[in-house]
């Protein structure tokens, strides 16, 4: 995939911090053959022109015990939604949130300690939403793919 702005020194990089964000700036300097010193210029400059956004833990709910992960697929009509939007926002539980295709439609995911923390949410946040016009909950069982960051 081709991104402007991103040479192939920069893509190579990248790759590297998506398969491990804590590979040292020698390591990475290394394995692309540059100085540990260019390494560390060359991701300041990609965080600062906003490519890089964060380094994080990723946690699998899957396994954790008692930890329930579920999407939700929601509509709303359209003078409700911003509101809406803000509420999700709010709750910790909800992990993402995302605008789909179709008519102000949301695809939001969350992760609660246990099903009845789940049944909360639903019962306290999403059944009460403004604007409601559907609602569907899927439970994820497994995790079967998920790629992190972006694939270059």
């Amino acid at each position: 995939m081709f991104l402007e702005g991103l040479d192939e020194l920069d893509q190579k990089i990248v790759e590297l911090l998506i398969e491990n964000a804590r590979m040292s700036y020698s390591e990475i300097g290394q394995r692309v053959g540059i100085s540990r010193v260019a390494v560390k210029a060359r991701i300041q400059a990609l965080e600062q022109r906003g490519i890089i956004e964060e380094y994080t833990t990723i946690i699998n709910p899957q396994k954790v015990n008692g930890a329930v992960s579920c999407y939700f697929e929601i509509e709303l009509q359209p003078e409700t939604f911003p509101r809406a939007v803000e509420l999700l926002k709010e709750n910790e539980t909800i992990t993402q949130i995302y605008r789909v295709t179709g008519k102000n439609r949301l695809h939001v995911h969350a992760v609660a300690a246990s099903g009845e923390e789940m049944e909360e949410l639903i019962r306290q946040v999403i059944d009460p939403l403004p604007g409601m016009i559907s609602c569907s909950c899927n439970t994820i069982l497994a995790r079967i793919k998920d790629i992190k960051g972006l694939r270059l």
